[in-house]
């Protein structure tokens, strides 16, 4: 679609009904999708043949609408005002009323937001009116792309539309940047110099991060539910919670992800079926949380690799569940 007033509104529509659309931004052209919608989010990672559910970069108008969605300690306060719009993301502090899908946060506590320095990309997110989750618009593991055409080689036919922005201009992923205490962790190097950065924070980045596991995609147990979860099972025990799967599993009482077996659904349903059966399990007293077969099959993968990491044994505290999103 043309970089036009017409162009815009058509791209909002599509975004208005949940299916994706990619757009320039001053680093990548991002595949953008409604950050409030489990539908749409999904629809992100099967687009790209994502084989985890990892956080992704939400994209804001402007600052008010960053404040919105996360909590700004003072020294990411300072890098906002001072770096945004640009190519800098900040990974903050989750506000409770933020209105996110689960699945753009991966679960956490957490978000990473940005306002993008591109005249058509600041277009589209006033014209939309809310945050738009955009991970780059390339299939997962393949280069990242810096024109239109770039986005169509390597997601056409599953995506919606293209707003052709030309190429970007800094072509290189954003800075990610999180914070303890006062302290800026370089998270992902990227498009902004860090001696910018440090300039801004009037310190060093702490760059440990780098060195260590600090993805959630990594951790082994990940998102768990305060119950126990016993996976590929045929039915519910009698005294666990049923998440299903599938037409067959929707004839047993509890909980389904998709009646139809339909994975984007299941996918949409995930996190917030995982929270349900957990709470339902507190309430009634039980333990576990008994869960049917998913296929491991397109979303079935990063499906089965949330369902594990929600299942496995929590001896103590894992690494910090710092966010890397792309």
């Amino acid at each position: 679609m043309p970089d036009s007033p017409s162009g815009i509104r058509s791209a909002v529509e599509f975004l208005r009904a949940d299916v994706l659309v990619a757009f320039p931004t001053e680093t990548v052209y991002g595949l953008g999708a409604d950050a409030r919608s489990d539908t749409a989010v999904a629809r992100v990672f099967a687009a790209k043949g994502r084989p985890t559910f990892n956080p992704l970069i939400v994209h804001v108008a402007d600052f008010d609408m960053a404040e919105e969605i996360a909590f700004f300690p003072p020294p990411a306060r300072r890098l906002a005002e001072a770096l945004w719009p640009g190519p800098l993301t900040l990974v903050l502090g989750k506000r409770r009323d933020a209105g996110l899908s689960d699945l753009a946060t991966s679960g956490l506590d957490t978000v990473a937001l940005r306002i993008p320095a591109h005249d058509l990309a600041g277009q589209l997110l006033r014209e939309f009116g809310g945050p738009l989750a955009a991970p780059s618009a390339n299939p997962s593991g393949a280069v990242s792309p810096t024109r239109a055409d770039h986005v169509l080689d390597g997601l056409g036919g599953r995506i919606s539309a293209v707003l052709d922005g030309g190429a970007c201009q800094v072509g290189l992923e954003s800075t990610i940047i999180g914070f303890d205490g006062d302290t800026g962790i370089l998270l992902r190097p990227g498009g902004l110099d860090l001696g910018v950065i440090e300039t801004v924070l009037g310190a060093p980045l702490d760059t440990r991060a780098l060195r260590h596991v600090n993805a959630p995609g990594q951790l082994l147990s990940h998102y768990a539910p305060r119950a126990g979860l016993r996976l590929e099972a045929t039915g519910p025990g009698p005294a666990e919670v049923w998440l299903g799967f599938g037409p067959i599993a929707a004839l047993r009482p509890g909980l389904n992800l998709s009646p139809s077996g339909d994975l984007v659904e299941a996918a949409a349903n995930l996190f917030a079926f995982l929270r349900e059966a957990d709470t339902i399990a507190t309430r009634t007293g039980v333990t576990r949380i008994a869960v049917a077969p998913v296929p491991m099959t397109g979303l079935g993968l990063a499906i089965n690799d949330r369902l594990r990491r929600a299942a496995a044994p929590r001896p103590g505290e894992p690494w910090p569940a710092e966010t890397l999103p792309d």
